[in-house]
């Protein structure tokens, strides 16, 4: 990546506007033009940074970026906003110089987010720490919350401030900030009640309707849909690429960071759905009988819902639009409002309740975020304003009024600075300064502002004068007054040049600003300027028992009635432009002027004549002209020997002396005229850019040069180092392919000799072999003769014994013989160890049939006694159950092979650990055996009902499945048999012994899915009791079952299986129920 080390270095166009030559409107436009085509927005002009609206996101501001510019000079690197923050946050924190950044431009030109990079830089490079950061946190977050309060959507910007704003920022001697204060000017609340067409109203209302739960919602009384709403537009409602509800939950979070209370949020969210509802509050005429008119409101809903969200008497509210009270001295009059004056007194109201609800958020705010300690502050303040406006159209009213005077004086003071600031550095540089020629606009000022004769002194008079007031009064007074002011031109004046100036309609007058001439129209001038609120309403807000209202309407208290009018709104915006200007003036001041490029908020188009006309009455050329109206440029003499040195030979490479002799003689050698340069005590100044130029040039042409011979010397040491390489590569090669060929040589050799070696020692070896087999063969054939000669000697020794005994031995022999071999072949193909595998070898001979019988008994008793002796008792206990079930229902009950593989769990309730049946288990004392929950079958239906059936080992209890009552308990002595069917079923029956307590009800027919280990472990216990008989176990497909005094008969058959797989049973009459079991697919 490539490093610059001067603003000159790789410039597109021209990086600063003072060193433009030639120097014209044109020039200026089209160097702006080509920085802007190549995505450079940021231009000096000096130490005035020009910022032109990208409209588009640029990778300008990273973390990378911030550090680039972090410590650096001004001109050290290409233009950029951050040099300017870097430049002024060193002056404060190093030279403890108090700064301010002016921000100016017009609307949608981009000042608020210059405002918004300037602070995130000095929060980015200032010192770090929990307390810091929490500093640094609730000033960044301070923004959302005023530009959801202060900004809208306008033609010209989706995000425009509609409020100038100034913050001061403190620091300590450290450079850390500490905290703020900031300063609101000239809120636009006439948008609250009215907008213009493709503008909307500020975005909290948006915002609020979009972004809040709906619980809030309703406590508000709002509704979501813009339209029901007459004070916001519904032509813009919905903005491209905002997200109003994002942003309320942003601005909720916020204000939580800056500090706001939850009530206080909620108190401000009342106050703006007032508002809203205040909007939609009409009136209606309605005549009096003495024939005067006066209003009533229309549909009193909205105004209740108002006055609930206030807590105010709906009629208090209700007569203050209908009445007027004016006290004079002692005396009160009361008069009716007709309805244009009732709707004005309503839009008085909403715009007054908002604006002041928007100056308590900034006092609330300040609070917050203000320094805790009393010490002295470094300050830095970032003033973001409205720019010069003028409308096309001839629209221009008392706000932009307002704002071209602030802009004047804005312009006053710039110029004032620069040249004190230009002045300062002369004087330091000990060099004779000059006296600037350039247009003092003062007298504008002064034509404005002038306690006497000003144009807002006789607006004031107009509108406290007694008698009839309108704005053509006010229109004649100036005529009067400034028609021989060579900046006022009116129709209406005594100077005759004017009188057929068709561009300045009758009820207009033109002021010529520094900017250019706007023309202005009185409509609405003395009203704006009363700002006037019927002191009716005060009192009617000052009752309210809302939290906020009572602070913002003090006026409103009966105890402190003050008969005199309130300051008027250009008095106001006088003191406070004035109050600014004093506090800029004890500052050193950073300029940032913003330039909108086209009008379509649209990236890479530059519209030549809105550039033009912002370049205009920004007052930009003027700038570069006070600037270049003494010398151009001026730098350090140690950076301007570094960048200049290889043009002279006596300073290249290095010069030995202090800079400023190496710089003469320089500018000697170069032959630099004496009057186009001057030498100060730290810099040389350059008057006219093309010295500058020329010695730029020069450097270019000495760099090509230096590069040339650079390569040269380079291509050469790159050459011959080349050869160096590579004869030093031929001799290694050289050395390793003789390596090589040695290498092989000896492999080849090598190979031969280990070949004939091998059919050396082969040749040997077989040579060993043949003696060997033959020495072999000899040694057998001597044994095998010495064998048979040794068996002829026996034979004939024994052979009369022989012939004797050798058919007994022989059957011995061969019986023997075949034994061994039975035992040896059974060995080795025994079956495995499970008592279930059936495998047995089979007999080789038939006399051994009885021994292989008896051994496969003998065998399967062993291992079915290894089998057993592995059992715990627990199992054994298991295995005996297995095997009573199976004696009772093998081959007699369908359901019994599939519950050979499901082990019998017992007790499948968990009854002494579920809690749910702690009381039924504390009601058995005895051990449960078994516990399931089973189906009773009622005789009445068939139907079954869920019962928890508990087995021990003298009982077994029935008890309801959800409350865990016991239903029945009874003894098994009592029970006499069972019956069960052959089928799938799970239904068996206990029956009870005849006169016995148990059988008072009769038998019990129950179902369940453990059937078999049910009856099982009933058969065991009966089985192991000693005092009674043996339990019966009946398997049909029908039997009886006594219920109470009645014998039902109990049938089951096979059914198809419609309904599922389930059993079904039915009463067919009172002597039979039939129970239908599915038969298997």
């Amino acid at each position: 990546m490539e490093v610059k080390t001067s603003l000159l270095d790789n410039m597109i166009g021209v990086g600063d506007m003072v060193l433009l030559e030639p120097l014209s409107e044109d020039s200026f436009l089209g160097n702006l033009k080509k920085r802007f085509d190549h995505s450079e927005i940021y231009t000096y002009i000096g130490s005035v940074v020009i910022s032109m609206n990208p409209y588009r996101s640029l990778p300008i501001y990273t973390p990378e970026k911030v550090e680039e510019y972090r410590n650096r000079n001004f001109y050290e690197l290409s233009p950029h906003i951050y040099a300017l923050a870097d430049e002024a946050y060193r002056s404060l924190r190093d030279q403890d110089k108090d700064q301010c950044i002016l921000i100016t431009g017009e609307s949608g030109a981009g000042k608020t987010e210059a405002s918004k990079l300037v602070m995130s830089y000095v929060a980015a490079v200032c010192g770090k720490g929990h307390e810091v950061n929490k500093v640094k946190e609730q000033l960044l977050q301070s923004n959302p919350v005023l530009e959801a309060f202060g900004n809208a959507k306008t033609v010209r910007n989706d995000n425009s401030s509609r409020f100038g704003k100034y913050m001061d920022i403190e620091f300590d001697f450290k450079g850390d900030p500490l905290g703020g204060v900031i300063s609101n000017y000239l809120l636009e609340k006439s948008r609250v009640v009215k907008q213009p067409r493709g503008e909307r109203n500020f975005h909290v209302f948006y915002q609020l309707l979009s972004g809040a739960s709906d619980d809030t919602l309703r406590k508000l009384k709002l509704d979501r849909d813009f339209s029901k709403y007459n004070y916001l537009s519904l032509d813009s409602a919905v903005v491209s690429g905002l997200d109003d509800a994002a942003n309320f939950r942003t601005v909720r979070n916020a204000m939580q960071i800056v500090g706001f209370m939850e009530d206080e949020v909620q108190s401000v969210l009342e106050l703006v759905a007032a508002v809203l509802k205040l909007g939609n509050i009409e009136f209606k005429p309605e005549s009096r009988c003495n024939g005067t008119d006066e209003s009533r409101v229309k549909d009193k809903n909205d105004l209740k819902e108002m006055c609930e969200l206030l807590g105010m008497e709906q009629s208090v509210l209700e007569r203050a639009f209908s009445y007027r009270t004016v006290e004079a001295k002692m005396e009160k009059v009361s008069t009716t409002l007709n309805v244009a004056q009732a709707y004005y007194a309503r839009d008085a109201l909403a715009k007054n309740l908002y604006s002041r609800l928007f100056s308590w958020l900034v006092t609330r705010i300040n609070e917050s975020i203000q320094a805790q300690t009393k010490a002295r502050h470094k300050v830095m303040g970032v003033l973001d304003i409205y720019g010069f406006e003028i409308f096309e159209n001839g629209d221009n009213s008392f706000e932009q009024f307002i704002i071209n005077y602030c802009n004047e004086k804005l312009q006053q003071i710039f110029i004032e600075l620069t040249l004190r600031e230009e002045q300062e550095e002369y004087v330091r540089e000990g060099i004779e300064w000059t006296n600037i020629e350039y247009f003092n606009n003062a007298i504008i000022c002064d034509l404005i502002e002038n306690n006497q004769n000003g144009i807002l002194a006789m607006l004031d008079e107009e509108c406290l004068r007694p008698g009839t007031v309108t704005d053509e009064t006010f229109l004649d007074k100036l005529n009067t007054i400034c028609a021989d002011h060579q900046h006022f031109e009116s129709r209406l004046n005594k100077n005759s040049k004017f009188l057929n100036d068709h561009s300045l309609p009758h009820n207009c007058f033109r002021i010529q600003h520094y900017a250019g001439k706007v023309l202005y129209r009185v409509e609405g001038f003395v009203d704006k300027n009363n700002d006037l609120l019927y002191r009716d309403l005060s009192q009617a807000m000052y009752k309210a028992n809302h939290s906020l209202i009572k602070q913002l309407f003090p006026e409103g208290n009966p105890a402190k009635v003050n008969l005199k009018r309130p300051p008027t709104a250009g008095f106001q915006f006088r003191a406070s432009v004035g109050t600014l200007m004093r506090n800029l003036q004890t500052k050193n001041p950073n300029y940032i002027r913003c330039i909108k490029p086209n009008d379509k908020k649209a990236s890479h188009i530059f519209t030549d004549s809105l550039v033009r006309h912002q370049v205009r009455y920004l007052g930009l050329m003027e700038n570069v002209r006070v600037r270049r109206a003494g010398y151009a440029f001026r730098q350090p003499y140690e950076p301007c020997l570094e960048r200049y040195k290889m043009l002279c030979k006596r300073t290249w490479p290095h010069w030995k002396g202090p800079a400023r002799e190496g710089v003469e003689v320089l500018m000697a050698d170069l032959q630099i005229p004496a009057e186009e340069i001057s030498y100060g005590r730290s810099k040389i100044f350059i008057r006219n850019p093309r010295t500058l130029f020329f010695l730029e040039e020069k450097r270019k042409q000495c760099l090509q040069d230096l590069a040339t011979l650079i390569q040269k010397i380079y291509r050469g040491w790159k050459c011959r180092t080349h050869f160096l390489l590579m004869k030093k590569s031929q001799i290694v090669v050289a050395a390793w392919y003789r390596r090589y060929a040695q290498q092989k040589t000896y492999r080849n050799i090598k190979s031969a000799t280990t070949v004939v070696q091998s059919y050396t020692r082969g040749w040997q070896a077989r040579k060993l072999l043949r003696e060997l087999k033959y020495q072999k063969r000899c040694e057998e054939a001597v044994t095998t003769i010495a064998a048979f000669w040794h068996g002829t000697q026996v034979r004939r020794e024994y052979r009369k014994f022989f012939r004797a005994n050798a058919g007994k031995k022989i059957y011995d022999f061969t019986i023997q013989r075949i034994i061994q071999k039975y035992f040896l072949g059974l060995k080795s193909s025994m079956p495995s160890m499970s008592p279930i595998d059936r495998k047995w070898p089979a007999r080789p001979y038939g006399f051994l049939d009885g021994v292989h019988t008896e051994l496969r008994k003998i065998f399967h008793h062993w291992r079915c006694k290894k089998y057993r002796d592995q059992f715990t008792e627990e199992k054994k206990a298991v295995y005996e159950e297995k095997l009573e079930a199976s004696e009772i229902f093998k081959d007699k009950k369908a359901l019994y092979p599939s519950s050979v593989s499901q082990p019998f769990k017992g007790d499948y309730l968990e009854i002494s650990k579920n809690p749910k049946y702690q009381k039924l288990n504390s009601a058995v004392d005895e051990k449960v055996l078994l516990a399931d929950v089973v189906n009773k079958i009622n005789r009445a239906n068939g139907k079954g009902t869920p019962r928890i059936f508990l087995l021990t080992k003298k009982n077994f209890v029935l008890a309801d499945q959800k409350t865990g009552q016991v239903k029945a308990s009874i003894p098994l002595p009592d029970v006499t048999s069972m019956s069960v069917s052959t089928q799938k079923d799970g239904f068996f029956a206990l029956k009870l012994k005849e006169g016995s307590a148990s059988a008072v009800k009769g038998d019990f027919l129950l179902s369940s899915e453990h059937l078999i280990e049910i009856i099982t472990k009933l058969h065991r216990i009966g089985a192991t009791a000693a005092d009674r008989e043996k339990l019966k176990v009946d398997i049909s497909d029908e039997f009886l079952v006594q219920f109470k005094q009645d014998k039902v008969c109990v049938k089951f058959i096979q059914s198809s299986p419609k309904n599922g797989n389930s059993v079904s049973c039915k009463r067919k009459n009172n002597r039979l129920l039939e129970v239908s079991v599915p038969t298997s697919p």
